[in-house]
């Protein structure tokens, strides 16, 4: 793979991330339990959400209500043969995790490059969807690849199968799929949000350009980009507000932010007018012929669902009764409600019968330990050969 194309952004972002997030090896106990626990509730957060929207994705609120009750969804309910089933949003959030990691674990090789790491993660999550189950001759699996659950084909999106097709990465300047404008690419970001020991500015560029790598309307991949900073702000223990007012700023420096800089701004204004309810919510898509499947229009819906939130399962109600793509719009609002109150604030139930679960905490403890421990781990002088064959450098 080619790996000499990085945007000056990301060369600022390799200087400073190796120097920064190592940083947070020196936190102590207590902040390093708050930082897992955020971990483990955006993840976990944004998997129920995800479960909660998928048997309702494609309907209309008349027909969820036909379906559920005048109410709508308000429990998980059967979707692809099971409750609590998750969709490709979940599985390639997990694979974002991993190439995350081994991003991390690679920076002192001299071979950096995060988006080279994150489109071969993504690949590899390609291959779920097309192999029967994992293939041990891949000596580049690792743990993740290996779960043979993962082995199922979760009405992926269109962009991401073309997207990861080839070794090809796809960047802002010369994007794959210029066209694709769904939630997919967004759906999937939050672990860059994750990234506390980086600069708000640089994560916001690495999901910019990793989205870019399957989605490259500017909407699908300035959403991802917003998105990620808002649940970095979030896990970095800030107000909802605070962090949505840092990613409108950062998408103000951008060509073709205005969508998306628009539907933020929705939101935003629509959570001092009526009384939360799916009319507000169906009021944040501008209903010009999407039918609310565009990224900007699903961060509206998940922004403004958290910020009028009673609690986590109040907000995901709310983010997945509406006639967009509610598994993406639950996914995104699950993510910023989990990494706003942590996994205790989860709701136990639907974590019980969340598919996945015991995975998703597996990737949210080794991202946790990797961002804080990561040097004893896998330090030049005495790496650890179990954390190295979980995630292999080449």
């Amino acid at each position: 793979m080619d790996t000499t194309a990085t945007t000056a952004a990301t060369e600022t972002g390799t200087s400073a991330t190796a120097t920064g997030v190592t940083a947070t090896a020196l936190w102590g106990r207590a902040e390093q339990q708050d930082f897992r626990s955020r971990v483990r509730g955006a993840l976990l957060g944004s998997a129920i959400g995800d479960a909660l929207g998928a048997p309702v994705a494609g309907l209309t609120l008349t027909g969820i209500r036909e379906t559920h009750g005048p109410r709508g969804l308000t429990e998980l309910a059967p979707a692809y043969g099971r409750r609590g089933a998750v969709t490709a949003s979940t599985q390639l959030t997990l694979f974002t995790v991993d190439g995350l990691i081994r991003a991390h674990v690679r920076r002192d090789t001299g071979a950096w490059h995060p988006p080279t790491d994150i489109h071969r993660a993504h690949r590899r999550w390609l291959a779920t969807q097309h192999d029967w189950g994992p293939d041990e001759r891949r000596k580049d699996n690792g743990w993740l690849a290996r779960e043979e659950w993962l082995y199922a084909r979760r009405a992926p999106d269109r962009a991401c199968m073309t997207g990861f097709a080839d070794d090809v990465l796809g960047t802002p300047d010369r994007p794959k799929n210029p066209t694709a404008r769904t939630a997919a690419a967004a759906a999937r970001s939050a672990p860059f949000g994750l990234l506390v020991g980086w600069e708000p500015a640089l994560v916001f560029q690495l999901a910019v350009e990793c989205a870019a790598q399957s989605h490259g309307h500017p909407c699908a991949y300035l959403s991802a980009g917003a998105f990620a900073v808002i649940v970095h702000g979030l896990t970095r223990g800030e107000p909802l507000h605070a962090a949505v007012q840092r990613a409108l700023a950062l998408l103000a420096t951008r060509p073709a932010h205005e969508p998306v800089t628009d539907a933020l701004q929705r939101a935003l204004a629509a959570v001092t007018g009526a009384a939360p309810g799916p009319e507000v919510v169906a009021s944040l898509s501008p209903g010009d012929g999407r039918d609310g499947h565009a990224a900007e229009d699903a961060l509206a819906v998940a922004v403004y669902s958290a910020l009028v939130a009673e609690d986590i399962p109040h907000g995901l109600r709310l983010a997945v009764n509406h006639a967009g793509d509610s598994a993406a719009t639950g996914a995104l609002c699950g993510a910023l409600l989990g990494a706003l109150h942590g996994e205790t604030a989860l709701p136990p139930g639907w974590l019980t019968d969340l598919q996945g679960r015991a995975t998703l905490l597996e990737a949210a403890d080794d991202f946790a330990l990797e961002m804080t421990q990561g040097p004893a781990l896998h330090g030049p002088t005495t790496p650890a050969p179990s954390w190295l064959t979980r995630y292999p450098r080449d």
